[in-house]
């Protein structure tokens, strides 16, 4: 692989970030090439070999960079292999059965299902009292969401080596 692989993403108070870069940690570690880069400072997916593209869900929506990023390249991200991941749910138990069945926003779906992702995972995010804001800390407390960090991160390593393994079988 000539190109190196794009890890990029929108994170709101960095957990989504964190993840990027333990992505990002772990191919290298399998002897990828990587960049990892803020989704709003994500040059051009066209001079990647591949591409692994996260957000955080906010109310069922990916953040505004992240589904911008993808609407605007989709013709590059229909070409090369591509991972999606989203994060957001608290609590323990499996993130898409605490969301309900929810792994990837309605909205975005029809970009992606032309872009044929290799695949679509959803882990699971923190929730820090100190990150929100008032209203967020009244909306938290009127759900009762659970707080702290319950990122799986061994679930986060195996999802990167599993990529890792895919990408060199294309080589």
């Amino acid at each position: 692989m000539t190109l190196p692989i794009l890890v990029t993403c929108a994170s709101k108070h960095g957990a989504t970030a964190e993840i990027a870069e333990r992505i990002g940690v772990t191919l290298r570690a399998e002897g990828l090439a990587v960049a990892v880069i803020p989704v709003d400072q994500a040059p051009d997916p066209a001079s990647y070999s591949a591409v692994i593209l996260g957000s955080a869900v906010y109310a069922g929506q990916w953040m505004k960079p992240a589904a911008e990023f993808l609407t605007r390249h989709e013709a590059a991200l229909s070409v090369r292999p591509v991972w999606l991941f989203s994060t957001g749910p608290t609590g323990e138990g499996d993130p898409v059965e605490l969301m309900k069945g929810f792994r990837f926003p309605t909205a975005l779906q029809p970009i992606a299902d032309r872009i044929h992702p290799r695949d679509t995972a959803f882990f699971h995010g923190v929730l820090d009292m100190h990150d929100l804001n008032f209203a967020e800390k009244l909306l938290v407390k009127g759900i009762k969401a659970p707080i702290g960090d319950f990122r799986d991160w061994a679930m986060i390593e195996n999802w990167a080596k599993a990529i890792a393994a895919a990408l060199r079988q294309t080589v």
